[in-house]
């Protein structure tokens, strides 16, 4: 999970292919920005026979409030994806409520709740660049790659905002994560804008494609995946099928080798492009170029030619880190939309957890033996629960404390799983039926749910303990933001990182069907 990389599959490039589809384009009815760049903006476009609305506010922030800490109370933008096309009074609600954000309160007509920070040396460098009729540096430009970075993108239902279920059957919504996505893709196009507005000119294409949509995610995200395994057994089972029916394809055509060795040196060059202040992070990317030349060495045009290629190869490269791993499986599945696309319809699920009190209890013997012996350890040995996952009261949003150092273990998030899981084997009779044995231990009830509820869904546990001294946090969230979409992974710490969104996706205004898709692990190329 911690070496995940974004692929075809990911929400975002599902979202601009769906866009691209419908040759959605977008409007800007409102533009009511001053010469330093503060008010407000409004973008419409149309998605699936329904207008969706960005509502984007630009406030004169000072610098001693500007953080991406979740502490924070002001920002510089902030946002609301809004259904429909907001009247006026309307317009004003949100421009009063937005930059509040959790201070505020919010109606079902407000999808997606979001702030952003500026990447102030950036933002302010193409400003001045522009004002002096020149373009950005364009070192600094591909060091950043972000004039803005979100430090939130809220969506089902939190403070008054819709639920989930007000779009989940709308066309273009219904995959997961997609008014978030298209929230962030909008929050893209307003910042090329703002500057652009602010500079006086234009900036070059080239460098607006580079410039994404910055991101600061912390533990908030992480829980997630863990509350909603049958949602993240629907998205690896996506990704894990599309691998395997990529290396299943018998031959490859000249057509599909070559844009295979095409996409081999993109990704080299994106290795080149990224650095990470962490000392961790930079040796996981140096390793990735050390390796990366390693794996290319073996596509050679007999082996590429030859029978079932891309099994030889994904089986040739098995002596590799993992992280070259997983990035050599997004780059197999890339080619191949046509046999994977598919996929995405399946990516978001209705499925929930149910009992089932009839099954004996031998039958869930069975399964907890055949799928969760990677649960057993010694859970009295204080490194096997060393951390507690909690939520904070002030922010309404998880937190990660020190069990034997921090207080608050009392009120711990029952994130434990496989602490859950050992106990309940420990206490299970082989007789008898569920509803016998929960009838004398009904603090077992969810574990049994969970074991149960999973027994169809491989993909749907994290096999770790989340709570001893080896969990890693970031581990979680890189795997959730590559889903997403993000690139460019800089952590911050075991708990935090950065990443970019949108970068090297098409502008709205050249969005088209034949340029839509072809933007994993973008490069820079430096000139127009």
């Amino acid at each position: 999970m911690g070496a995940s990389f974004p692929t075809r599959l990911s929400f975002l490039r599902t979202l601009l292919r769906r866009l691209a589809a419908e040759q959605a384009k977008i409007k800007r009815p409102v533009w009511n920005i001053d010469a330093e760049g503060f008010g407000h903006a409004v973008y419409c476009v149309e998605l699936g026979g329904f207008t969706y609305s960005l509502v984007a506010v630009s406030t004169d922030l000072p610098p001693e409030q500007r953080t991406d800490r979740v502490i924070a109370t002001a920002w510089d933008t902030t946002y609301v994806l809004y259904d429909g096309v907001p009247d006026p009074a309307e317009i004003a609600r949100i421009v009063a409520r937005a930059p509040k954000q959790e201070a505020a309160r919010f109606t079902e007509r407000d999808l997606v709740l979001s702030r952003a920070n500026k990447s102030v040396r950036l933002f302010a460098h193409v400003i001045e660049r522009l004002q002096a009729g020149k373009q950005p540096d364009a070192d600094l430009v591909r060091q950043t790659g972000y004039l803005m970075r979100t430090t939130a993108v809220y969506g089902n239902g939190k403070f008054g905002i819709a639920d989930r279920s007000v779009i989940a059957d709308r066309p273009g919504l219904s995959g997961p994560f997609m008014a978030e996505m298209l929230t962030v893709w909008l929050i893209r196009e307003f910042t090329h804008d703002l500057v652009e507005h602010i500079g006086g000119a234009t900036l070059a294409p080239n460098l607006k494609r580079h410039l994404g949509i910055g991101n600061s995610t912390g533990l908030g995200m992480a829980p997630f995946l863990v509350s909603h395994p049958i949602l993240l057994n629907a998205w690896v089972t996506a990704r894990e099928t599309a691998l395997a029916r990529v290396r299943a394809i018998p031959a490859l055509s000249s057509d599909q080798v070559e844009r295979i060795y095409t996409l081999t040196v993109r990704a080299a060059e994106h290795l080149a492009q990224w650095d990470v202040p962490d000392a961790i992070g930079q040796s996981r990317i140096d390793v990735l170029r050390r390796e990366w030349p390693q794996v290319a060495a073996l596509m050679t045009p007999d082996a590429m030619s030859g029978a079932d290629p891309l099994e030889h190869l994904w089986q040739s490269a098995a002596g590799v880190s993992i992280d070259t791993q997983e990035l050599l499986a997004a780059l197999l599945i890339e080619p191949f939309g046509a046999l994977v696309d598919d996929l995405t319809d399946e990516m978001a699920t209705d499925q929930i957890a149910e009992l089932a009190p009839a099954m004996t209890c031998a039958e869930l013997h069975v399964i907890l033996t055949r799928d969760w012996a990677w649960a057993e350890r010694d859970f009295d040995a204080k490194e096997a629960c060393s951390q507690f996952w909690y939520v904070s009261q002030a922010k309404a949003e998880p937190r990660f404390g020190l069990r034997h150092e921090d207080p608050g273990a009392e009120l711990e998030s029952p994130l434990d799983i496989a602490r859950q899981v050992s106990r309940l084997t420990k206490d299970l009779s082989h007789k008898g039926t569920v509803a016998d044995f929960l009838a004398i231990h009904p603090h077992h009830r969810s574990a049994v749910r969970r074991v149960q509820s999973h027994a169809h869904a491989p993909y749907s546990e994290i096999r770790d303990n989340l709570i001893g001294e080896e969990c890693l946090p970031i581990d979680m969230l890189r795997c959730k933001l590559a889903f997403f979409g993000a690139a460019k992974f800089d952590p911050k710490s075991d708990r935090w990182t950065r990443v970019t969104l949108c970068q090297g996706a098409p502008l709205a205004d050249e969005l088209t069907a034949g340029n839509a898709d072809d933007w994993w692990l973008p490069t820079f190329a430096g000139s127009s």
